[in-house]
């Protein structure tokens, strides 16, 4: 039995907590990087979307300096944000929330859960969940950082 063959990270993108607007600088960078692995346009427009929630919440959240790159697997592109900050967000509401988040226990009519649902803040995992079909998450490299990372297929269509 052979194991896939895991790659070692490629980095695509580096920046500080003073870098303007790095998510944007992140999705044209990984554009470019993906569209030469041949994935369908979807697929490239989805991951790029994913990662750029990720670079945004790790230039929010964690301290810097940043790093966006690209491990290959036989399988998989599995794209990384790199920050300097070891807290892994509460990721306990994912299993029992619908699209965008919104429970489905929660009742109709109620009107703190359709302004959470509209907010326009706090929805970037939830949306990295949505476009990865749930191949994401994150992991401790050492003590002082973390990865966030998500999948994308090479195998599936």
């Amino acid at each position: 039995m052979t194991t896939a063959r895991r790659s070692t990270p490629e980095a695509l993108y580096r920046w500080t907590s003073c870098t303007p607007n790095p998510a944007a600088e992140a999705r044209a960078v990984l554009r470019r990087t993906l569209g030469r692995f041949g994935l369908p346009g979807e697929a490239v427009s989805d991951g790029v979307l994913a990662a750029s929630e990720l670079v945004a919440n790790a230039t929010e959240h964690a301290e810097g300096p940043y790093e966006l790159r690209l491990r290959v697997t036989a399988a998989d592109i599995i794209c990384e944000v790199l920050d300097h900050d070891r807290k892994v967000p509460d990721l306990s509401g994912f299993e029992a929330s619908g699209p965008l988040g919104h429970s489905r226990a929660e009742p109709e009519g109620d009107l703190d859960a359709v302004f959470a649902l509209l907010s326009e803040r706090g929805r970037g995992l939830q949306i990295v969940h949505e476009l990865t079909a749930g191949v994401w998450g994150f992991r401790v490299v050492d003590d002082s950082s973390k990865v966030a990372w998500l999948a994308l297929s090479l195998t599936r269509g």
